[in-house]
């Protein structure tokens, strides 16, 4: 369904005086992978490592510097004018705040019914018989279709953001975080929505989250980021059994365990500093200033991801298992 090879996005700064040099934000520097139609890959990481920014580029919300984005055999990048506004209507995204992407002047049942009318879809009472369909299908009474977002619980406006998102009957659509704003007991309602809608309509799901616990529940496979790369790259059982890079490994060791017994016998790795700026990237692997594995070659030589097993990506010059 998707296809991302070498995906480089990067962020122009105003310059800090007239005769210096404009920074350049280095978000997304060479990410690459695909996702199977019917599936779920998950794109992991800490905050500003590039998860929004990929996902952004991929729907052309962002116009990337260079790569190819490949949806249903069309490269998105090629695509202009009428062609391009022709294919939006085929993936979507649901946003992480469903309060400030949500049109506060607009009743439930209209706003669901926007990108109908946007791209022109079926008449006026299709259109309405459409959103209403949809609303009662994510778990919204009839009597709640005429009321404004201010009037929702976060968790409502949540169910609303993804009845827009599937009225145009797209096949791909983001979830950029979609429950982080949510308290666990939503989170879980909004995930099991999201999987039960991806069976009935057979929709392909790019999920960005932070939380791995929520990647683990909903995704097939997933991506590690670290900033703009992505460093691993495997099955949901792979890694989170046989984690391979060191960054993915102190990800892992963070997450709190259900077993006491189970979080006795796991080792607490502690990343020393901070992320370096995307701004200023290190050189070679850029994890290697945090990197206790670290190697002479990692502070000069960019490791590349590389496929150690079935299915499972790496990139590491240690490869420690």
């Amino acid at each position: 369904m998707l296809k991302v090879e070498n995906l480089r996005t990067y962020y122009q700064l105003p310059k800090p005086h007239l005769f210096a040099a404009a920074p350049v934000v280095f978000a997304v520097d060479g990410v690459s992978f695909e996702i199977p139609a019917g599936k779920t890959f998950g794109l992991v990481g800490e905050s500003g490592c590039g998860k929004s920014t990929v996902a952004l580029s991929i729907l052309r919300l962002i116009e990337p510097a260079s790569g190819s984005i490949w949806l249903k055999g069309m490269d998105l990048l090629r695509l202009r004018g009428v062609e391009m506004r022709r294919l939006r209507r085929h993936m979507q995204i649901i946003f992480q705040d469903p309060y400030s992407s949500l049109n506060p002047r607009s009743k439930a049942r209209e706003l669901v019914a926007e990108p109908l009318i946007v791209h022109k879809i079926g008449t006026a009472y299709e259109q309405k018989a459409r959103a209403e369909e949809l609303l009662s299908h994510v778990g919204l009474r009839p009597e709640q279709f005429e009321l404004y977002p201010h009037q929702f619980s976060g968790g409502q406006r949540q169910r609303i953001a993804i009845a827009r998102a599937l009225a145009s009957k797209p096949d791909f659509i983001v979830c950029d975080e979609p429950v982080s704003s949510l308290d666990v007991a939503i989170q879980a309602q909004i995930l099991n929505l999201l999987v039960r809608l991806q069976r009935e309509f057979g929709l392909t799901f790019l999920f960005i989250s932070h939380n791995l616990s929520v990647v683990q529940y909903i995704c097939d496979d997933i991506g590690v980021m670290y900033l703009g790369k992505i460093v691993e790259r495997a099955t949901r059982r792979l890694i989170f059994k046989e984690p391979i890079h060191p960054y993915t490994k102190a990800l892992l060791s963070a997450v709190p365990a259900k077993d006491p017994a189970f979080k006795e016998s796991l080792t607490r790795i502690k990343l020393e500093g901070d992320p370096p700026s995307p701004m200023n990237p290190p050189q070679g692997c850029r994890f290697n200033t945090r990197c206790s594995f670290a190697q002479k070659a990692c502070s000069w030589e960019e490791p590349d991801l590389k496929e150690v097993s079935a299915g499972h990506w790496v990139a590491c010059h240690h490869n420690p298992a």
